[in-house]
């Protein structure tokens, strides 16, 4: 359970460090420069201490499957990024994909 846990904190760190990028304004804005580089640190820091218990395929696809689809949400919610159909179906297709790497390693 505790593995779960950092590898949630390293999804939510990972988006956190991408939405950091964005309000840099290509490193023009100090705080959130410092900022992406701290939150990535820690997400990656949380990430390996995830990579204790899962195999490191299931780890990583369920880090950077679900912090891409959060950080679209992110996008669309706080940046007013456009919406379409093929970006929430593409969404959608990350999350069963997700779902259907870690229903795998159940079967083996």
């Amino acid at each position: 359970m505790q593995s779960w846990l950092y590898l949630l904190v390293a999804i939510v760190l990972e988006v956190a460090g991408t939405t950091s990028m964005k309000l840099s304004e290509g490193f023009t804005k100090t705080i959130p420069s410092i900022a992406m580089f701290v939150f990535y640190i820690l997400s990656l820091v949380a990430l390996t201490f995830a990579l204790r218990k899962f195999d490191m395929s299931m780890a990583y696809a369920i880090w950077a499957g679900l912090g891409t689809a959060l950080i679209t949400i992110v996008s669309i919610v706080y940046f007013k990024e456009s919406i379409s159909l093929i970006k929430v179906g593409s969404i959608a297709l990350i999350i069963i994909g997700v779902v259907g790497l870690h229903l795998s390693n159940k079967s083996i």
